[in-house]
């Protein structure tokens, strides 16, 4: 998926965080409500100018951005 048609970045938007194209929407707080398990149908209802391949993009975002970033595990200190 080409992500690029519906992510985009603008300093005078949400401090240039990456957002829906249109929207004030960041990618950050889309996935937010997906961790705090809403559904995509109640995500859609609640933001109609939102589509179902613009949450797709949020995910294909998502991907490639973590590709491009190292993940240090840390291991828990027992408390």
């Amino acid at each position: 998926m080409a992500w690029q048609e519906f992510i985009h970045s603008d300093p005078a938007v949400l401090a240039g965080k990456p957002v829906i194209r249109g929207t004030r929407l960041s990618v950050e707080f889309i996935l937010e409500l997906l961790a705090k398990g809403w559904p995509q149908e109640q995500i859609l209802q609640n933001y109609p100018s939102l589509t179902p391949e613009a949450l797709m993009a949020v995910f294909a975002f998502a991907g490639e951005a973590l590709h491009e970033e190292a993940l240090y595990f840390l291991k828990r200190d027992a408390a």
